[in-house]
């Protein structure tokens, strides 16, 4: 069977905080609505009507998330990062003869936008799934393993019976992921590399 890896996107392949920041201080701008910027890209991961409902009235969250879909690739794609070792990460995969793919829940064309940008070219991309909901596309491409920066990347890999793999990069400390059940922590991408070595040769030994 040909090897599966799934990553999250946000602060696991991409170090969105700039693009998240200006495009919310513009839809601050835009709606005359105050949102502390500095804080919200503090808690990246969940859905973004998660973050919005701290900052709009309910009944305005849809309508509010579209004009922020509307306006993120225009402020947000140019100015987002890689992570460290995110490219290196994806090609390790693809050196092993595997598959790669990106579950993240951003609005899947804008997923597509930063993973173009910046030339990073996972075989399949999957949009709008959060936690647990990530298992329904990793069951369905059969990933072995899932590597995110978050606590519900962790559920999500579990949910989907995936090997837990965590990069301490986003919210969530190495000490938080362990406590929820992620079977690897690494530093950041650039260990995954020589970690998935380790990972063949322990499978390739018990096969």
């Amino acid at each position: 069977m040909t090897l599966t890896v799934g990553f999250d996107l946000d602060m696991t392949l991409i170090d969105s905080r700039p693009g998240i920041r200006a495009c919310y201080l513009a839809l601050a701008e835009r709606t005359g609505t105050y949102i502390d910027a500095d804080l919200a890209v503090t808690r990246l991961g969940p859905p973004l009507a998660e973050e919005l409902i701290n900052w709009f009235p309910a009944e305005q969250v849809p309508a509010t998330a579209d004009l922020y879909r509307e306006m993120y690739p225009s402020i947000a794609i140019a100015a987002t990062p890689a992570m460290a070792g995110a490219q290196e990460a994806i090609e390790a995969v693809r050196a092993a003869g595997g598959r790669t793919m990106v579950v993240t829940a951003k609005y899947e064309p804008n997923a597509k936008l930063h993973l173009a940008h910046l030339g990073i070219e996972p075989d399949v991309v999957v949009g709008d799934l959060w936690a647990e909901q990530k298992a329904q596309a990793l069951r369905e491409y059969g990933a072995a393993v899932y590597v995110g920066d978050h606590l519900g990347d962790v559920r999500g890999a579990r949910t989907a019976d995936a090997l837990s793999v965590a990069v301490a990069t986003g919210p969530c400390s190495a000490d938080e992921l362990r406590a929820a059940g992620a079977d690897v922590v690494l530093d950041d991408l650039s260990a995954f590399p020589g970690w998935l070595d380790g990972y063949r040769s322990a499978a390739a030994a018990r096969a």
